[in-house]
């Protein structure tokens, strides 16, 4: 029988990418799901939950200003995509909000960057900056390939 993994809560996801004036993109709008949603297995479709506060399978909920990510029973990885992509040089900027024993990632153009509760988790197990069951900011540069 597996543990039940912690909740992972998202606020303040916005992208830079040339569009408005300031250059950012906001990629949650703080109360629903539009703009997010699941791919198929093969990438080719797109369930939209624009409008929604919950995901079909109710992994996923926005409410008040953060996208939470439940835990299940069993560990079903399903992940929500922007249905936006973008392309070029960017710079991602999160905030999340780690349950204890959370675990989950951030997926930038293929390579994963873990999101979870770091000092139980791992691999980070020394962080000087990291509040652990508080908000803690992520910055991620995507250069070319690399990010």
């Amino acid at each position: 029988e597996r543990p039940m993994f912690g909740s992972l809560l998202l606020a303040c996801a916005v992208a830079a990418d040339p569009a408005p004036a300031d250059g950012w993109v906001e990629l949650f709008n703080g109360k629903d799901l539009t703009g997010w949603g699941y791919k198929d297995k093969a990438g080719d479709k797109f369930e939209a939950f624009d409008g929604k506060t919950e995901s079909s399978d109710k992994r996923y909920t926005a409410k008040d200003g953060v996208i939470t990510v439940h835990p299940t029973e069993v560990r079903v990885l399903r992940q929500l995509w922007t249905a936006k992509e973008f392309s070029g040089d960017f710079e991602l900027r999160l905030e999340f909000r780690a349950g204890e024993n959370a675990d989950s990632g951030l997926f930038l153009r293929k390579p994963q960057l873990q999101v979870r509760d770091y000092p139980v988790a791992g691999p980070y197990k020394e962080l000087k900056k990291y509040k652990p069951k508080d908000w803690n900011e992520v910055v991620v540069v995507s250069k070319g390939d690399v990010a």
